[in-house]
């Protein structure tokens, strides 16, 4: 997996190099695409995130959501204490207490009763790294999402409903992080729909 570490390396170089009003401008113009998603408008429980490493920032989203609505709720993804390498979802208040983890994100105070369940979350905003034109993503590498949504994944000849709800997958990313195509893996997780500052690419994989 040489190549996609490669790539990852210089992917997140290029995002960190974005100016501070390039970041500013992004964060603005995500707004306008995710409020165009009927499915996400839709949504009573919405995963977000903190703005990590040069990462487009939801945060005008977010407050844009809290000032319209009440009956939305956003959760945020915390490094889970118990299962290693995966992740809990955690409910994300104007007034929620945050906490550095070891990567340097901020996320909320682990509390069992702000935990939700994955499979409640009706939509899933998720950074990346990289992304090509059929919903492949590039992750930082450390595989919490993959391993956190793999009951996502169709079964392959398998007719059976799926045993968990699943989530929309929505990845998040600069127009500049699209390659023509990414070295996939077995465990890499599709996305629904990738959305950039410009347009919003739309896939089926559910």
């Amino acid at each position: 997996m040489q190549a996609r570490a490669q790539l990852r390396k210089k992917l997140r170089v290029a995002r960190r190099e974005l100016s501070s009003e390039q970041h500013e401008d992004a964060a603005k113009r995500i707004v306008l695409q995710l409020n165009a998603l009927p499915f996400l408008n839709e949504g009573t429980t919405i995963a977000g995130y903190l703005v990590n490493d040069g990462e487009v920032n939801l945060k005008y989203y977010i407050n844009s959501v809290w000032q319209a609505s009440s009956k939305k709720r956003f959760t945020l993804p915390v490094l889970h204490p118990v299962c290693k390498g995966h992740l809990l979802f955690l409910s994300y208040k104007p007034n929620t207490q945050l906490i550095w983890n070891k990567y340097n994100i901020e996320e909320p105070v682990l509390a069992c009763k702000n935990v939700v369940p994955v499979t409640q979350c009706d939509v899933i905003l998720m950074p990346l790294v990289g992304f090509d034109n059929k919903g492949n993503r590039l992750g930082m590498g450390g595989g919490y999402y993959d391993r956190t949504l793999s009951f996502t994944q169709r079964q392959i000849g398998s007719h059976s409903p799926p045993k968990k709800r699943r989530p929309k997958l929505v990845g998040i990313a600069h127009d500049i992080q699209e390659v023509d195509a990414l070295p996939i893996a077995p465990w890499d997780v599709p996305l629904d729909a990738i959305v950039t500052p410009t347009r919003t690419l739309h896939f089926t994989n559910s």
